[in-house]
């Protein structure tokens, strides 16, 4: 771990991040994969997100944290969704102009 500031403490810093508003309404937030890994690193954040049921996805140079035990998809526009939309019943977005 590189030096940090004394006013980052990692305990302090992972009690801030997994008590906000966000995650306690089961939503998402993201985080530098480099600051994680500066902070706390890598194997604790990860380890933190599995204790608590969360799901993390990385992508680029964020994490993504999903605060809750839901599927993740992967959703793409295409003939594909329009047909998934029609099968539960709702109508097709209309195309953008």
């Amino acid at each position: 771990m590189t030096n940090l500031p004394p006013s980052i403490n990692p305990e302090t810093w992972m009690r801030s991040v997994f008590s906000s508003r966000d995650v306690r309404r089961g939503g998402v937030f993201k985080r530098q994969v480099r600051d994680v890994e500066r902070i706390v690193g890598r194997d604790v954040f990860l380890a933190e997100v599995e204790r608590r049921g969360f799901q993390a996805l990385e992508n680029g140079r964020h994490f993504i944290v999903c605060c809750n035990a839901q599927p993740i998809r992967r959703v793409r526009a295409g003939p594909s969704s329009a047909r998934a939309d029609a099968s539960r019943g709702r109508a097709p977005a209309p195309p953008l102009p």
